[in-house]
């Protein structure tokens, strides 16, 4: 006769190993955030943010790959760095308003468009709405689209800055810091499983960022 299980019992200790090594995730994303902010080179920064990443994506058990491609995972694609495409942008006050931001499956996320992010980039004068998650202690929100998805980036397009998450590229006087080397791609794009809001119409820029993640 095999000894009972308890089934309740294993649960628990799973959830609080799956909450414990998504507390070291995010400790490590903020680390590496706070380690990109510090070094006064920007390309050097991305150099150090893409090891680092290729790292947590390839080994770390909250990686969005799937556990079965990540003995094969020889790193992220992106495109090289290009000093043109990081930027400061002025933020602008907008009047709040409520949005409910569609994800990766039927449901959606709410947040609210604070402010716009206004910045030149290829010759042009664009802005992107910025969000704020509304749910404990918030946090900025910045997904963009751009003419490249569906083709060199994925179709449904990437993130920049996520502050929930530690994704913080820094800000000084009213401005901040907008590095499309450093965007990259929503969980969603490596396993389905994964419920991500993605890029709203009003941030779809008329140009191609042929920077940070590829598909």
């Amino acid at each position: 006769m095999e000894p009972a299980v308890d089934v309740k019992l294993e649960a628990r200790q799973d959830a609080l190993r799956d909450i414990s090594s998504l507390l070291d995730w995010r400790r490590r994303v903020a680390s590496l955030y706070t380690e990109v902010r510090a070094e006064p080179d920007p390309q050097r920064a991305w150099e150090h943010w893409r090891e680092v990443r290729n790292r947590l994506i390839g080994s770390h058990p909250q990686s969005p790959l799937p556990p079965e491609r990540r003995a094969d995972f020889r790193g992220v694609a992106y495109f090289d760095y290009d000093a043109r495409f990081r930027v400061t942008a002025e933020l602008v006050q907008a009047e709040p308003v409520d949005r409910e931001i569609g994800t990766s499956r039927w449901s959606s996320y709410r947040f609210t468009r604070f402010a716009h992010a206004e910045f030149d980039l290829a010759g042009r004068q664009l802005a992107l709405a910025c969000y704020w998650l509304e749910g404990y202690a918030g946090g900025l929100f910045l997904p963009f689209g751009d003419a490249t998805n569906g083709a060199t980036t994925y179709g449904a397009g990437r993130y920049l800055l996520d502050t929930v998450k530690g994704a913080d590229l820094g800000s000084a006087d009213g401005t901040i810091v907008l590095d499309f080397n450093f965007a990259y791609n929503p969980s969603c794009a490596y396993n389905e499983r994964w419920v991500c809001p993605l890029a709203p119409t009003e941030n779809r820029l008329p140009v191609a960022v042929e920077a940070g993640e590829r598909t």
